[in-house]
């Protein structure tokens, strides 16, 4: 199994507007080969850090996924997004392949 992290730490008062923005994402990821499970964590100390854990089967479904022409899609809709503070933001991403259950 292989999961991917993307964390990002966003203005507090647009906090429920990312979430929101979540809970309708598009799903185009979840009929992608190997695609396990997404999850939107929010820290519970800090609740403007939210991280966006997608898990995979394989490390090599994940590359397949991440030059797809599907991914292209959604990332250009994050280009596209209304507002401009909340695209300029940049996350950190962790790469994290599964050794013990």
């Amino acid at each position: 199994m292989y999961i991917v992290h993307s964390t990002v730490v966003i203005p507090e008062d647009k906090v429920d507007e990312v979430i929101g923005i979540y809970q309708k994402r598009s799903r185009l990821v979840d009929e992608y080969e190997g695609f396990i499970s997404f999850q939107l964590l929010q820290n519970e100390n800090n609740p403007a850090e939210l991280t966006v854990q997608i898990s995979w089967d394989s490390k090599d479904n994940y590359i397949k996924y991440i030059t797809s022409d599907a991914y292209k899609k959604v990332h250009e809709l994050e280009k596209n997004y209304p507002d401009q503070e909340l695209a300029a933001i940049r996350p950190s991403v962790g790469r994290y392949k599964v050794v013990a259950k």
